[in-house]
């Protein structure tokens, strides 16, 4: 479909909404949080304003682009990823907080394909989106040290590795979530096996750097 002017101003946020553009802006945002967590982030707007009740002409007078609903959506998802990181942190046995928060977001991820594609970063999202995704990661570093000082996490793993393992398993989620929904816990498992430090061996790549990182994931772009 062609794309459609994104010039429309939304309504202004200091200007109160009538009570029957309040309640459609209500259905859009509920039919927008639905469809993007049943089809990703790619799904077309069309379906939310059909699930909404609502024309397109009016999804796109409250909502002007794919990104105004992303950044109105998301930075709330992420707060689950730092009750995640809070619970990691407070875990009595390191390893035990480690391995619960990577497989919470995963786990967050396989319910809600919106966020398996922020996440891993395979569509482009807006600034404010990729802020949200930092700041639930933001006590990656200190989960990975306390993993690492109790000797149960192999001492080379780094916050870009990660990134990569989500980028991984992402897709895997993606493509059985219709026929094998848990099959990237088997994957994982495999992985976090390789990542206690009793089977860790000397690895001659480095890790990826952020800036590396940064140019590699689709997402950035944009």
């Amino acid at each position: 479909m062609p794309a459609r002017s994104t010039s429309r101003s939304a309504p202004r946020a200091d200007r109160p909404l009538r009570a029957d553009a309040a309640r459609n802006r209500d259905r859009l945002l509920a039919a927008a949080s639905e469809v993007f967590a049943e089809r990703g982030l790619g799904a077309p707007l069309e379906e939310i304003a059909r699930r909404a009740g609502v024309s397109i002409g009016t999804l796109y007078n409250h909502f002007p682009s794919r990104d105004a609903f992303l950044a109105t959506i998301f930075p709330d998802r992420m707060t689950a990823v730092e009750r995640l990181a809070d619970t990691a942190l407070a875990a009595d046995d390191p390893w035990h907080g480690f391995v619960a928060f990577v497989t919470g977001v995963f786990d967050l991820q396989a319910h809600d394909q919106g966020l398996n594609d922020a996440l891993s970063q395979r569509i482009p999202v807006p600034p404010d989106v990729r802020t949200a995704c930092d700041r639930g990661f933001r006590h990656l570093e200190a989960i990975l040290r306390r993993a690492k000082k109790a000797g149960a996490l192999r001492p080379d793993f780094t916050a870009t590795d990660l990134a990569v393992l989500i980028c991984t398993i992402s897709p895997l989620i993606r493509e059985t979530r219709g026929t094998a929904p848990d099959a990237w816990r088997r994957s994982l498992a495999f992985h976090l096996d390789g990542l206690r430090a009793g089977a860790a061996h000397p690895i001659d790549v480095p890790p990826l750097t952020a800036d590396e990182l940064a140019r590699i994931l689709p997402g950035q772009a944009g």
